[in-house]
């Protein structure tokens, strides 16, 4: 291995479908910034074949983000798992070391920061639309942020049994609601303090009254196409905004952490400027052509 490349650290991301991601932007743009030497890539990959590309890994393997349908995929194939992946079902993280895969939930941190950098610093009622495992760890999120009543839209909601139990167990109130009622239950005195759609492409069936999009604070974390449909209503009605960019950008960067130190718990060297870095990178219209 004379080819000083091939001794570059390998990341990726995984996931179908996978050309939409910003991930590779994001990650590249925080790894120059901080000065490390590293590959970042994008990988389609489904369940059924993620045994085997974990097995092929080699040692110049550093780490992987895990995006849709593999984050709870992943979980019985770690060797070592973070107890909020146990708690959330779900590691949208991995570290490769020495053989073994260690998984982290990151998405439950980069909700709690995207909270706060919108102001929000107390929650007290949540309506979450979808059951997914990003779900999961927005409720995780939303009940460490204040919230005691929780109530979940699913297109199937005993599909959402397992939710419930979640947040019931951490001390929540939960109900589970039909799809459909998220927007024929709501009034402006009924609204809660934040809505948070985790569907892809957005709640893009669902039309809130203008009293709810003005009292409510709506967290999208869809990002392909920006804004989404639910999105943009909000802004039509002057309402206020967390974008799937702001929760990108927030989780990735506890990745980066991860990869780095081995922990999201400490703040790297010239983070804010890797984070100025990775905003930026969406922002530019080549960020979102990723080979």
């Amino acid at each position: 291995m004379s080819d000083k490349k091939d001794d570059r650290f390998k990341l990726a991301v995984l996931g179908s479908p996978i050309t939409h991601s910003l991930s590779p932007a994001i990650h590249r743009a925080a790894y120059q910034t901080l000065g490390f030497d590293w590959e970042y890539d994008a990988v389609e990959l489904t369940g059924e074949s993620l045994p085997a590309f974990l097995g092929a890994l080699d040692r110049r393997w550093r780490g992987l983000s895990l995006t849709m349908p593999l984050k709870r995929d992943v979980v019985p194939l770690l060797d070592w798992a973070d107890p909020l992946v146990e708690l959330v079902g779900g590691a949208n993280t991995v570290v490769v070391s020495e053989g073994h895969l260690r998984g982290y939930n990151t998405d439950v941190e980069g909700a709690l920061r995207s909270f706060l950098d919108a102001g929000l610093s107390n929650l007290d009622s949540v309506w979450i639309l979808g059951a997914g495992a990003t779900a999961a760890s927005l409720l995780v999120a939303s009940i460490r942020m204040g919230a005691q009543s929780i109530e979940i839209f699913a297109r199937t909601p005993s599909k959402a049994e397992p939710l419930k139990e979640l947040g019931e167990s951490l001390g929540a109130t939960v109900t589970l609601r039909q799809w459909r009622e998220a927007t024929t239950a709501t009034t402006a005195t009924t609204a809660p303090t934040v809505i948070i759609t985790t569907v892809p492409g957005g709640a893009m069936d669902l039309r809130f009254a203008e009293a709810v999009r003005t009292t409510s604070v709506l967290f999208d974390v869809a990002y392909d196409p920006w804004p989404s449909e639910i999105a943009a209503s909000w802004y039509d009605a002057g309402g206020t905004v967390i974008s799937g960019h702001d929760l990108l950008i927030n989780q990735a960067i506890a990745q980066v952490r991860i990869f780095a130190a081995g922990t999201a718990d400490v703040p790297l060297p010239h983070e804010a400027d890797a984070i100025d870095a990775m905003r930026a990178a969406i922002e530019q219209p080549e960020g979102h052509n990723h080979s």
